[in-house]
């Protein structure tokens, strides 16, 4: 038996990806807006049978903060892994490892979410994910303390994906 997708239209989609084309043509000519929305309608109706799963925000207040929390991390991870590339560690041995977090997280797009994040973050890397979900390796450049690591991950990132997807 074959299951088809539902095809449905996703008006933040429609709206960034109708935004996204005014901005890369640098316009808004009213011929422009209305073939930015049909482009962007089309686009998300095609790929809405991509994405079966629709993400369900439960707490989009809580966005605004890991966001801000994501962006002082980013900043202070740059300045950590410039700190050892340019040797300026002060004699301290840098031991980089593999780190096993476990997870409570369950949303695949929360968990996609925090791929991004620590990916995006100098300094980490995310390894694997088990087939099971409850846990994620990382590779973590500057490994000192791995207790440390996993209540970073698990306070700053995993509590507040739980909090806007489950």
């Amino acid at each position: 038996m074959k299951i088809r997708a539902a095809r449905r239209l996703s008006p933040g989609l429609v709206a960034w990806l109708a935004f996204l084309w005014l901005l890369l043509n640098q316009t808004v000519a009213p011929g422009q807006i209305v073939l930015a929305f049909v482009v962007a309608a089309s686009l998300s109706w095609l790929s809405s049978a991509l994405r079966p799963l629709p993400a369900r925000v439960r707490n989009p207040q809580v966005i605004v903060a890991l966001l801000a929390t994501v962006f002082v991390d980013v900043v202070r991870s740059n300045v950590a892994v410039g700190r050892i590339v340019l040797g300026l560690v002060r004699g301290r041995e840098v031991k980089s490892g593999f780190l096993d977090i476990p997870l409570e997280l369950r949303d695949p797009h929360g968990l996609a979410g925090l791929a991004m994040i620590v990916t995006a973050t100098p300094g980490t890397v995310w390894v694997d994910l088990a087939r099971d979900g409850s846990r994620v390796t990382l590779h973590i450049l500057d490994l000192e303390d791995e207790a440390y690591w996993i209540d970073w991950i698990k306070n700053r990132y995993e509590r507040p994906l739980r909090r806007i997807f489950e």
